[in-house]
C-alpha cells in the first residue's frame, strides 16, 4: 500500500494531542516509513516574515511576507518544509509528491517566495510527522487514521479550521457520527 499523496484524516481519539483534528498530506510512503505534513494546524507565534527575517532575506515587498507558517509535525521542528503546487520547481531540489503537489525543503524557495516569483499555491511549515517501517499502517489498522485522496481546494483553499471536516466530508463522512472508539466484526 503506497500512500504517497493521500491525507490522514485523525480520528476522534488518537491517543496523541499534537495530532488530534488533523490533516496530513504524505509527501512519502514506502517500505521503509512514512513522512508527511499537518496542513492544518498554525505555528504558534511565527509567521514568514520572522523566518526571514532570521535567515536574512528582505522581501520585496510586506505583501510577499505575509504568509502564516503551520505546525507541520512534531519532528525536526526547526526545520522549514514549502508544500506547494507542482508548477514550482526549486533550482536546488523539490520532490514531486504528485501530480498536484511538491514539497520543496530548501531555501531558495522561500527566497523565491520573498521575491514574488515562487509557487501559486503555497503552504509553509516548521517539522514534520514521521512513522517507521509498518507503523502508518499499524495506525491505520487500529483506527487512529482515515484516508482520502487530496485535493489543492482542500490542502490550500479551505480555512484551516475547515480542513479537517472538509476531508472527512470528502469521505461522505460527518464530523459528528464518528466515535473515539473502534470496534471489530
Amino acid at each position: 500500500m503506497d500512500l504517497t499523496g493521500e491525507l490522514l484524516i485523525a480520528m476522534p481519539g488518537i491517543g496523541d494531542p499534537r495530532f488530534e483534528h488533523s490533516l496530513i498530506l504524505l509527501c512519502s510512503h514506502e517500505d521503509d516509513g512514512a513522512m508527511g505534513l499537518i496542513v492544518n494546524k498554525p505555528a504558534t507565534g511565527v509567521d514568514l516574515s520572522n523566518l526571514l527575517e532570521q535567515l536574512e532575506i528582505t522581501p520585496r515587498s510586506a505583501e510577499d511576507a505575509a504568509l502564516p507558517v503551520r505546525f507541520g509535525g512534531p519532528v525536526e521542528t526547526q526545520r522549514g518544509f514549502v508544500l506547494h503546487s507542482p508548477e514550482y520547481e526549486s533550482n536546488v531540489s523539490s520532490l514531486q509528491v504528485s501530480d498536484i503537489f511538491s514539497m520543496t525543503a530548501t531555501v531558495d524557495v522561500l527566497e523565491d517566495i520573498a521575491m514574488g516569483r515562487g509557487p501559486t499555491q503555497v503552504l509553509v511549515m516548521l517539522g514534520y510527522a514521521g512513522w517507521g517501517p509498518g507503523q502508518l499502517e499499524s495506525e491505520i489498522a487500529s483506527n487512529g487514521w482515515l484516508t482520502a485522496p487530496a485535493t489543492p481546494e482542500v490542502v490550500f483553499e479551505q480555512e484551516d479550521t475547515t480542513k479537517w471536516e472538509a476531508a472527512l466530508r470528502s469521505l461522505g463522512v460527518d464530523p459528528l457520527t464518528l466515535s473515539t472508539s473502534a470496534g471489530r466484526a
